[in-house]
């Protein structure tokens, strides 16, 4: 059916959504508990509350856009991560998804890992303490200053990721008297049902050194010939926002696969493999995310049985959950400025937001979900098109949504999921001051841990 053969008109109609139409909840008040973090709820007067703090409350105190991270559910996240996986295997928070002091700390109290993959993420995880021997370099690309620091530093792992830096990370540690711990990234040829510029396993890409064509092999040989190198394992990643766990179990086969292959040639069993990140969180209603004890029975599962078949002993798993620790902890806030009806169209929500603090609608099609967050409403459901401020027409922040059709400018609009890569990605566009990042415990004392930027921040970096 199409959209204009819908017999409903605008406010009633459903949304359009992966093909069929959606109707609207049943209940535009509810805040469904897979998609936000544990202590939000709505108070005696209709108000959402995270840590026992309104919404109302926090806005008065911080302003808006902000974004707002639970810290009790973040930590609780940590643990399940941890306790799942056990003793005998490595958790690796990947900073790119959101890094800051405060997140190290709790990292390390927490006692997982950390990997980081450009020298500003190494910077701030050495700032904040995180012991060395814990953090692992990622990157494609890494710079002769990042890869020199990481090796002064003594970093637990460098991820190798071509010829080339094989040789770079070699001569730079043998220039400073070191060996240092390194590990092979292979691209396994997996499809991860995924954005293309989000899925990483595929040969077509420019991560990692491929198993087809005997370039993972070749670099083997190349490392293990080099003094300056410990080559302990091998590492995949197939990808991001993945529900399916059919990728990873290709992934750990053909990972293992060639353990027996270096076996075999170099008599040498490689004690490590990293299977990657990657699973998806719940963003909308629709979304099924796996549990983090589901998570490590499969990996653990199909890694023993692919080795037993090898004739392998079981390496470490290491894992690297990045999105799906912080992605739920956090949602950001803003106002309603605007509410423009499009009659026979859609209706645009404006807020004092938009892609510079969220660009993930615009760069991936992303999908999320919003809620009336200041009141309840009994208004009838109302399709909505919730838009930043920015210049662009493609200036979404959720796409296609139902918000009650009494919204209007004051109003507060939370959109839930936002841990993720909404701050490390977020930009100065149209001189758009980046907004603060606010940890509220479960005593509701919110403090700022990345603090809003401000006009002289701007100014002071144009030196013209």
């Amino acid at each position: 059916m199409s959209r204009s053969a819908h017999p409903a008109g605008p406010r009633y109609a459903d949304v359009l959504h992966e093909g069929h139409y959606t109707p609207p909840p049943a209940d535009l008040n509810a805040l469904d508990p897979r998609v936000w973090s544990r202590t939000v709820t709505r108070n005696a007067d209709g108000v959402v509350t995270v840590g026992g703090r309104s919404v109302t409350e926090l806005a008065e105190e911080f302003g808006t856009p902000a974004y707002f991270l639970d810290e009790s559910d973040f930590r609780a996240r940590c643990r399940a991560w941890r306790d799942a996986f056990g003793p005998d295997a490595d958790v690796f928070y990947a900073g790119k998804a959101f890094l800051s002091r405060a997140i190290v700390r709790w990292l390390k109290e927490e006692d997982l890992n950390l990997d980081v993959c450009s020298g500003g993420e190494l910077a701030t995880a050495l700032d904040a303490g995180m012991p060395a021997e814990r953090i692992a370099l990622h990157g494609n690309n890494k710079s002769t200053e990042e890869i020199t620091r990481a090796v002064e530093a003594g970093v637990g792992r460098i991820v190798l990721d071509s010829f080339q830096e094989i040789v770079r990370v070699a001569h730079i540690a043998e220039r400073l008297g070191k060996r240092q711990r390194v590990q092979i990234r292979v691209t396994v040829g997996v499809e991860a049902h995924t954005h293309e510029f989000i899925a990483t396993a595929h040969e077509d890409q420019k991560f990692g050194l491929a198993l087809a064509g005997g370039q993972a092999a070749e670099a083997v040989r190349r490392a293990l010939k080099l003094d300056g190198l410990e080559l302990v394992g091998i590492h995949s990643h197939i990808g991001s926002q993945i529900f399916d766990m059919a990728g990873f179990e290709v992934s750990a086969r053909r990972v293992v696969q060639l353990l027996a292959e270096v076996r075999d040639e170099h008599g040498v069993e490689l004690p490590e493999i990293d299977l990657g990140g990657g699973l998806g969180i719940a963003y909308t209603s629709e979304d099924d995310p796996r549990e983090p004890h589901e998570i490590a029975t499969a990996l653990r599962t199909i890694v023993t049985r692919e080795c037993a078949a090898a004739g392998l002993a079981v390496p470490r798993i290491s894992v690297e959950p990045g999105r799906a620790i912080v992605g739920p902890t956090a949602f950001t806030l803003y106002e309603v400025g605007t509410v423009k009806e499009l009659p026979g169209l859609r209706t645009y929500v404006s807020v004092d937001g938009g892609m510079s603090d969220n660009i993930r609608t615009a760069l991936y099609d992303a999908e999320y979900s919003v809620a009336l967050v200041s009141r309840t409403s009994t208004a009838e459901p109302m399709q909505v098109r919730v838009v930043g401020k920015h210049c662009e027409s493609g200036d979404i922040v959720v796409r296609d949504a139902f918000l009650p059709s009494d919204v209007a400018p004051g109003d507060l609009l939370a959109v839930p999921a936002t841990g993720a890569y909404c701050r490390s990605m977020a930009s100065n566009y149209n001189h758009a001051l980046r907004p603060p990042v606010v940890a509220v415990p479960e005593d509701g004392k919110a403090r700022v841990i990345v603090r809003r930027e401000t006009e002289e921040d701007l100014l002071r970096l144009d030196v013209g």
